[in-house]
């Protein structure tokens, strides 16, 4: 039974805060106490986990032309490890950081080859991003889910491609555009245009 098939028997009162809730789904519209608890105790493991997140990556001060080759291109940005930062930052004023750790993930997750490592990497990354539970879930049709889900069974490096796609066209088209018209982007390029012109 799927989060939107609930039969007129299980559903809970109205006064129940999560509508078409049942007791026989694993997702997030069951409402009994069980859930609850499961939640709760995702949500602490979830921030144990974004401890060990690190700020941003280790990346040498752009240049000038690195910086104006971000507008350039998507490409050129993601490709720079100071433009996924100064990208990232970005996204975190919009709430959708989430795009740019998944994504990150993914490409962490095609330099493995211990099969267990795989299965570990490929677990956290379904839980802490694809999951309907999680707080940081990402934005993706149906099509890729099930494809995710199928794929999960026996994960491999390339478990997430579809959806990595998905969502660096996401940010290529929606946050992109928004980033390059940005203070954040335009105040760097006037300080590495400014300290380059003084030296």
């Amino acid at each position: 039974m799927s989060r939107h098939e609930t039969s007129p028997a299980t559903l809970q009162p109205a006064s129940n805060h999560r509508p078409n809730a049942c007791c026989f789904c694993w997702c997030c519209c069951c409402s009994c106490s069980w859930n609850e608890d499961r939640e709760q105790a995702w949500r602490a493991s979830r921030e144990t986990k974004l401890e060990t997140i690190p700020n941003c990556e280790a990346c040498a001060k752009p240049t000038p032309e690195e910086v104006q080759g971000w507008a350039q291109s998507f490409d050129k940005l993601m490709k720079s490890p100071a433009g996924r930062n100064v990208f990232r930052e970005f996204l975190r004023t919009e709430y959708s950081e989430e795009n740019m750790l998944f994504w990150l993930a993914c490409e962490e997750l095609k330099t493995e080859c211990n099969k267990h490592t795989i299965d570990e990497k490929a677990r956290m990354i379904y839980e802490d991003y694809i999951s309907i539970l999680s707080p940081k879930e990402v934005s993706l049709d149906s099509r890729v889910r099930e494809v995710i889900n199928r794929k999960m069974q026996e994960p491999s490096s390339h478990t997430f491609d579809d959806a990595q796609l998905q969502i660096y066209t996401l940010m290529h088209r929606d946050s992109y555009p928004r980033f390059l018209n940005s203070a954040i982007y335009k105040s760097l390029l006037q300080t590495v245009s400014h300290s380059s012109s003084e030296s």
